[in-house]
């Protein structure tokens, strides 16, 4: 029989099962610390590389050629769905995603129109060229949480307080659960065409919960989470990852994800213990790529066998590759991983 992506090392993981190895991916190996990257990305926009399959595909599959990872990742921004959506963005180069108009009142909200698979048409075009030329290697799609695309609209910007999203969201809760209600309509309709597409897993990344309280999180993050996770169904395996969230990491599990992603602050046999009987993912520091490659082999030791006490573990980074990391030590850890793990 031809070997299939719910055949592969990762899609088994996700779903608990037996694996010939840990398989591993890195959040954000699509670009960033690859010179490749940066070459075919001179002079073009993100939002603009965001909207071309071409540039999508070509972006997507370089990790995968160049380190041999066990499942590629679509290169996109979690932008892109709320600016089909009609707002006004940027993606400004050492910034981030900038708003022209943040939101602040109903009208606002009001403006945020709902998204149909036309309005992201290149991102399934996108899809099926890389399902197409990954073959069994699986292909990951992903969205941001509505909670984080709320913090970007109502901040206007990156922040590192929330001062405006906070105080929306305990002075204004109708007006906070209408916008987070609205971005969750957004969000599953453009993760479902990517399944549609033919995307073998996704992931929803909640990259900012870690500012909030357990309270704050269940009242005024997890409904509008569950949403999106739920309404997918049992249609391909979803991961559910956050940064700073080792205090959450027991409602997160409660969201409907199958994977829960861990940032490298909490041991993954704690963390397995928090989350429900799923599978975990990560989770080595990545700063610690910079440090001598006995040390970093060291380090991923202790990471896999930590991920063993799970009843799935996919290896991966506690966030995503920096800038300035070397190609060279993604690739050797990567070697490691499938040999440790096997």
């Amino acid at each position: 029989m031809p070997v299939t992506t719910k055949d592969s090392a990762f899609v088994r993981a996700c779903r608990g099962e037996s694996v010939p190895h840990t398989p591993v991916w890195f959040m954000r190996q699509a670009g960033r610390s690859l010179p490749e990257y940066r070459k075919i990305r001179e002079g073009v926009g993100m939002l603009e590389s965001c909207r071309r399959p071409d540039l999508v595909t070509e972006i997507t599959l370089q990790p995968v050629r160049r380190h041999g990872v066990d499942a590629a990742i679509l290169f996109s921004d979690i932008v892109v769905p709320v600016a089909a959506a009609g707002v006004d963005l940027d993606i400004v180069a050492g910034t981030g995603p900038v708003v022209a108009e943040p939101v602040r009142t109903a009208r606002d909200v009001a403006r945020l129109r709902p998204i149909t698979p036309d309005d992201v048409r290149f991102v399934d075009e996108a899809v099926q060229l890389l399902v197409r030329e990954l073959g069994a290697t699986p292909l990951i799609g992903f969205a941001g949480a509505p909670f984080t695309l709320a913090s970007y609209l109502v901040e206007g910007r990156p922040s590192r307080t929330y001062v405006k999203t906070k105080a929306l969201m305990h002075g204004d809760p109708a007006l906070w659960h209408a916008l987070c209600d609205r971005l969750a309509d957004i969000t599953l309709e453009f993760l479902r065409v990517q399944v549609a597409a033919g995307v073998s897993a996704v992931q929803l990344f909640d990259s900012w919960a870690g500012a909030l309280s357990e309270a704050d999180y269940r009242a005024h993050v997890l409904p509008h989470s569950a949403k999106v996770l739920r309404g997918l169904g049992d249609t391909v395996p979803k991961i559910h990852f956050g940064v700073g969230t080792g205090h959450l990491l027991t409602a997160m599990g409660e969201a409907g994800a199958d994977v829960v992603g861990v940032d490298w602050r909490t041991p993954l046999d704690v963390a397995a213990g928090l989350v429900g009987g799923r599978a975990v993912q990560g989770n080595l520091d990545p700063t610690l790529l910079f440090a001598p490659p006995a040390v970093v082999a060291a380090e991923a030791r202790r990471v896999l066998d930590e991920g063993a006490k799970a009843p799935g573990h996919v290896f991966n980074l506690g966030h995503g590759v920096l800038p300035e990391t070397d190609p060279d030590a993604l690739t050797r850890l990567v070697e490691l991983v499938h040999a440790h793990g096997r």
